[in-house]
């Protein structure tokens, strides 16, 4: 299957459609859109090169109703409880904060198979067993092909268990918002850019606010192609095909990318967590760098590494805990009373000890946004968020790294013009 280029551009190159959005590289593969379009013209694809894209075929009316789902395009911060007080100084840098915690699931397989610390899926297993959650929407890695991920929908603890850990991977959990449509109660997890999918969609579907329990974010810093998996399965000289089961890391903190072969029983490790990411990482998409949101601001409940620790691979690792709204507030208490994870308070300043880079990135964007800007180039609408006042406040050095970098990216890359997208990978 091929795009073709539009030698004509978009008019006034004005983002219409959620073909645009790809075209001009500011999807995030969501998969909100297929979700959000009441006429059933977006169908999703996974591109080899550049992550999940949406496809509009004929049934498009030109609607524009796949846009107000889109973070990728117009992306907005959570609306601050005026019932709570979020702490100040992490304000601006990460959204609303109420409290932080740090801790791991006291299931001591949970912990130890989990990326850091297992908490998102502790969290998980204790709304679906007490807090009436029907199922949990989340990614998987495809069964039949491991270097790909799915949307599934989890009713059972075994199935929940054996999902937790890290998927460097395009992923489209949105596409699973039918799911918590016909759910009386579900819980969501999910990136930053997932979960303010699934906030703009919750504005025009009012059956995913009613039933939608928790939404829980995992600390991102970028999505690479499935191209960067297969080259890096093939750097290490291991076809595809022979991988029964691939975990990016987890099994310890941080974890060794590792694979079990068919006919294995046990996982080979094949890289560090520092040498497998600082491979994948180089094939994250345009949108990843202009993401300000690496945390989820907008979710209940956000988790991540706590970087300002010293990984070991030999010891099992712990979560660094965002509690950012109230919802978000009483399943964590509720869950540490039952058992489900152990967890204590820290010091707000240990966020950007542990996040040093996300930090470091969302101060850049403004001058990011503001060269794409002069080449004509569409860029995202972000609202609500100081990215301007953050740039500023930068060293001289940054600022110049952030718009050299940026007009030669453009130049090299031709983001000037729409994408011509090539290699679909076909999930059916």
């Amino acid at each position: 299957m091929r795009i073709n280029r539009d030698t004509r551009f978009l008019k006034n190159r004005q983002i219409k459609t959620v073909k645009d959005v790809a075209d001009w590289r500011l999807c995030t593969g969501c998969g909100a859109c297929l979700y959000g379009c009441k006429n059933g013209a977006v169908e999703l694809h996974d591109f080899y090169d550049y992550g999940i894209r949406p496809v509009v075929n004929g049934t498009c009316v030109n609607c524009s109703e796949c846009l107000s789902v889109c973070s990728g395009f117009t992306n907005y911060p959570y609306k601050i409880d005026t019932n709570t007080t979020p702490i100040p100084e992490l304000l601006e840098d990460w959204g609303p904060v109420l409290e932080i915690w740090e801790g791991y699931a006291t299931d001591k397989t949970t912990r130890h198979n989990g990326s850091s610390g297992g908490i998102a899926t502790a969290l998980s297993l204790y709304c679906l067993e007490h807090e009436g959650a029907n199922g949990v929407v989340h990614i998987n890695a495809d069964k039949d092909k491991p270097w790909l991920n799915r949307t599934i929908f989890d009713t059972s603890r075994d199935g929940i268990s054996k999902s937790c850990g890290s998927r460097y991977a395009p992923a489209s959990p949105c596409d699973g918002f039918k799911y918590i449509e016909t759910s009386k109660s579900a819980v969501f997890i999910g990136k930053g850019c997932d979960i303010s999918s699934l906030r703009n969609t919750q504005k025009s579907f009012p059956a995913l606010r009613e039933n939608l329990l928790c939404a829980i974010g995992i600390f991102c810093a970028g999505t690479p192609s499935t191209r960067a998996t297969l080259n890096l399965l093939d750097s290490h000289k291991t076809p595809p095909t022979s991988v029964h089961e691939l975990r990016y890391r987890g099994m310890g903190w941080p974890g060794n990318f590792a694979i079990r072969r068919t006919g294995e029983l046990k996982f080979t490790p094949y890289a560090t967590y520092k040498e497998s990411w600082g491979f994948l990482q180089r094939y994250r998409p345009l949108r990843c760098y202009l993401c300000p949101d690496g945390t989820a601001e907008t979710a209940d409940i956000s988790c991540g590494d706590p970087w300002y620790r010293s990984p070991n691979n030999e010891t099992d690792g712990y979560s660094l805990v965002l509690v950012r709204t109230e919802r978000g507030k009483q399943i964590l208490e509720a869950a540490r009373d039952k058992g489900y994870i152990s967890v204590r308070k820290v010091n707000p300043d240990l966020l950007e000890k542990s996040q040093k880079n996300l930090k470091a990135k969302r101060e850049e964007i403004a001058g990011r946004l503001f060269v794409l800007g002069l080449a004509g180039v569409p860029t995202p609408r972000f609202f609500g968020r100081p990215l301007w006042k953050k740039w500023w406040r930068i060293e001289t050095h940054r600022k110049l790294k952030s718009l050299v970098s940026t007009a030669k990216r453009i130049i090299k890359r031709r983001l000037f013009r729409p994408e011509e997208y090539r290699n679909t990978i076909n999930h059916d």
